[in-house]
């Protein structure tokens, strides 16, 4: 289907959203928690670098990324339009989040890197044991 805007009106559209953080997701990954009693997490906790769980007791980090924005190649999506654009956008979110990895490893603490496709049904049984193995 034809967008039915020009590319400089649909571009000052896109500008306008902004993100209001993966929730799906991260409500997902809560309900792994509690199937597999994992406790001790804290959501939005005030540490530098944004985690979106924290075990603070462990000095964990839990990071859930969206496999299409921090360069996940679990379906091979890509726009067909300002290719260019996306793929610098792809590049600059993975070197952010190398560098903010760095940074909670320089710390003492333990990253661990979700991706959203790990969240399906069928993938949740290794995403729990991978946890389970971390967190205890």
């Amino acid at each position: 289907m034809a967008d039915v805007f020009n590319t400089e009106k649909r571009s000052e559209i896109m500008r306008q959203v902004k993100s209001k953080k993966n929730k799906s997701t991260e409500l997902r990954l809560i309900e792994v928690f509690k199937e597999n009693g994992i406790t001790g997490w804290r959501r939005n906790y005030a540490v530098k670098g944004h985690p979106d769980f924290v075990f603070p007791k462990q000095k964990i980090a839990v990071f859930v990324d969206g496999c299409f924005w921090h360069g996940h190649d679990c379906r091979n999506t890509r726009p067909a339009d300002h290719q260019d654009y996306w793929q610098k956008k792809r590049e600059r979110n993975i070197k952010h989040d190398q560098e903010i990895t760095a940074m909670f490893e320089a710390r003492g603490w333990t990253v661990l890197r979700i991706w959203e496709c790990e969240l399906k049904k069928k993938n949740v049984s290794l995403l729990s044991k991978r946890i389970t193995e971390i967190i205890r």
